[in-house]
């Protein structure tokens, strides 16, 4: 088994790094430079022709990609403690909140990644600077709607930390690494991001 990993400041491999610190497994990784375009080369490429950043490639040869992916597969040989809930409510109400991350706050943060920041501007064909920039204000509003659902609950599902926070921490930090902080009144997502990033996983 071999976990092919990148240093920060990139979010999906921390996201697994940090999974497994809660979890406290150690897995043999080599580590993959974005910045030097090893992701893009041949040799990675012939492990994970996706060219992305992290995938396991297990003992039979098999790759799994995608970061959330990957910690569901420790998840089932490693079932406690239970980081991606409990029960059939308990796994979907974890599902959910990942997904919001994923899609409604990754996604802005993203674009405005892509196509507004100068270490990007290096490799990205066309970056379209006012469309990255009209994402700012989603991603104000997105962060005020986690907020809003921290208000009453110290972790996302409202039962304990799970994925779904793991993956809202390496967002929200990849999300400052460019330039976008959480709104200074957000007083419910600042005390989270507290109680995370106290964590001793968060230095993974």
């Amino acid at each position: 088994m071999l976990f092919y990993d990148a240093v920060n400041p990139a979010p999906n491999p921390r996201r697994v790094r940090i999974y497994l610190a809660e979890k406290g497994l150690t897995v043999p990784s080599e580590k993959v430079s974005i910045p030097k375009g090893e992701h893009r080369g041949e040799a990675y490429r012939a492990v994970n022709p996706l060219g992305q950043v992290p995938c396991l490639k297990l003992d039979d040869g098999t790759v799994i990609t995608e970061s959330v992916s990957i910690c569901r597969y420790f998840e089932a040989l490693n079932p406690e403690p239970p980081l991606f809930g409990v029960g059939a409510q308990g796994q979907a109400e974890v599902d959910m909140w990942t997904r919001r991350v994923e899609l409604r706050l990754m996604t802005p943060i993203a674009m405005v990644w892509v196509h507004t920041h100068p270490l990007t501007a290096r490799v990205v064909p066309k970056q379209y600077t006012e469309f990255g920039e009209s994402n700012r204000p989603r991603i104000d509003t997105v962060m005020r709607e986690f907020d809003t659902a921290l208000t009453e609950r110290q972790f996302l599902d409202g039962k304990g930390y799970s994925m779904a926070d793991i993956v809202l921490q390496t967002t929200i930090d990849f999300a400052k690494f460019i330039g976008v902080d959480m709104p200074e009144d957000a007083t419910a997502l600042s005390a989270w991001y507290d109680r995370v990033a106290s964590r001793p996983s968060a230095a993974a």
